[in-house]
């Protein structure tokens, strides 16, 4: 696997420096003295477990929150970013993973988005404006029809967009969250390209992600937080994998996949010809005590398999029978949860949780009929079934009063399993469980389901990561282009089998 590509430019002074930067929210420490050293034309991977402190020691660097203390210094020079507009004046530009593309305006507008628009007499000039912005997608070679909306672009083409308006404000310091999460591995290919065309050209680039092997392709520099603190920097090609994981979660790099065979012979879940608008005549059983792993490509229908299971999509035609009963074929969410089936959906931020509220509504949501008689709600309920859920998850949080939306991602993974996990369900789907967590948080949400089938709960879990498919699993299912295309026991299967069966063709 490639390692550094480029060293930066060594002896002259950092692109963006952050020294001491010391954070509190609401009494709590988030930043302890952290710092981050990036050089210009190099690309410097930012890691660290949820709630290690990236994320505020980048809204510290963008204006976007103002530090308690320490300093943050541009090619040398100390600066202080009272607003984000300042720090993109400085050049400094954060894209995160929700880009703020406008999807009713064109693309054209949307690169150029915040700038001043080309204009004569008050009129504006669609030809100044649609050159401006097509010079800086050639930047990215890029091709993206200037008048389509964006709305229509696809992820990585919103991602180039989102890409050149950095590069429409000068940005010579481009800070990317997790960019690559909503892509495929064609269109990560070309996002690469573009990064590593940028880092040539003398942008200083931070990378955000939880992909250690991306970071170990792409990346020239790492710097690793824990606990609202900078612990190292140093060179990729200083380090592996097993080591940024042990200095990330500050204990050794033990096993990442507890044991598995709690799976029994009790047919918890049938499925009989159960297809969708994509599904097409699947069928397979799910036991008491197992891990079920689904595995295919992006849009073979592995997510479209567990929205049918649930409810959450209705199906064209086929049988779904939990514990012997079978259920009616409008089935809607409601009755799915009635019947014991419960899906924690892959994206939770707009699916599976409202951000807005605390922990303990987004619980109690879920589970109104154990926290209410005669229709009325108990206070009293929703606050223990919260507080139980905090230490039973050992969710990170200030209290079960928390808005849902200032957690960490795998904070808010586990506040939409524990809004599951409160129904009790025989059967539990989960789409794309660790998409986004660090490491350490992954092993922690292994551990949980391991433990659930151990209790008897049947788990079903997409995943595309197929190491997380074999280690997890007790047996896999593989579907393309809607179909079951293999099975096999997770003892016996790897990762060349499986992207045969992925590509539909026979191992």
């Amino acid at each position: 696997m490639t390692t550094a590509l480029q060293p930066g430019v060594v002896g002259a002074p950092p692109a963006l420096e952050a020294a001491g930067i010391v954070k509190h929210f609401d009494g709590v420490l988030a930043l302890g003295g952290a710092g981050l050293s990036v050089r210009r034309g190099e690309i410097h991977a930012l890691l660290g477990e949820n709630g290690a402190g990236k994320s505020t020691l980048i809204k510290v660097v963008t204006g976007l929150v103002a530090p308690d203390s320490g300093e943050i210094r541009r090619d040398g020079e100390e600066v202080r970013f009272s607003t984000v507009r300042a720090a993109h004046g400085a050049g400094v530009v954060a894209l995160y993973q929700e880009l703020s593309i406008v999807p009713t305006v064109s693309v054209a507008e949307n690169v150029l988005l915040g700038e001043e628009t080309p204009s004569r007499g008050g009129v504006v000039s669609w030809r100044a404006l649609n050159q401006r912005a097509g010079e800086q997608l050639a930047r990215l070679n890029q091709r993206i029809p200037l008048r389509k909306l964006a709305g229509e672009l696809s992820p990585v083409q919103q991602t180039m967009v989102a890409v050149a308006r950095a590069l429409a404000t000068d940005a010579r310091v481009l800070i990317l969250d997790e960019p690559t999460a909503s892509l495929t591995d064609t269109e990560i290919t070309d996002l690469f390209a573009v990064l590593r065309r940028l880092r040539d050209e003398g942008v200083a680039i931070v990378y955000v992600s939880h992909r250690l092997e991306e970071v170990f392709e792409l990346c020239d520099r790492l710097t690793i937080m824990r606990n609202g603190e900078t612990i190292v920097t140093k060179p990729i090609a200083e380090t592996t994998i097993d080591e940024v994981i042990s200095t990330m979660v500050g204990r050794p790099h033990g096993l990442l996949y507890p044991a598995r065979d709690t799976a029994t012979s009790e047919v918890v879940l049938e499925v009989s010809g159960l297809t969708g608008s994509r599904v097409a005549d699947v069928s397979f059983r799910a036991h008491a005590g197992e891990v079920l792993g689904i595995g295919g490509l992006a849009g073979s229908g592995r997510s479209e398999l567990l929205r049918l299971l649930a409810g959450a999509q209705k199906r064209v035609s086929g049988a779904i029978t939990v514990a012997g009963h079978e259920l009616p074929h409008s089935l809607g969410v409601g009755r799915a949860l009635d019947a014991g089936i419960a899906l924690v959906p892959e994206e939770r931020r707009s699916q599976g949780v409202i951000l807005g509220d605390s922990i303990q509504d987004n619980i109690a949501v879920a589970n109104l009929p154990a926290v209410s008689r005669a229709g009325w709600v108990s206070n009293r309920a929703i606050a223990k079934i919260a507080r139980s859920a905090l230490a039973d998850l050992q969710i990170k949080a200030r209290g079960p009063r928390q808005a849902v939306g200032h957690l960490s991602g795998g904070n808010q993974q586990k506040v939409v399993l524990a809004k599951m996990l409160s129904r009790r369900p025989r059967v539990l789907l989960m789409d794309e469980p660790t998409r986004g967590i660090d490491v350490g948080t992954k092993a922690e949400i292994y551990r949980l389901i391991r433990r659930l089938a151990a209790n008897g709960t049947t788990v079903i879990a997409v995943s595309s990561e197929l190491p997380e498919l074999i280690g997890l699993s007790d047996r896999i299912v593989v579907v393309h282009e809607g179909r079951v295309s293999g099975e096999v026991p997770a003892a016996d299967a790897d990762e060349e089998t499986l992207l045969s069966y992925c590509y539909g063709r026979t191992a």
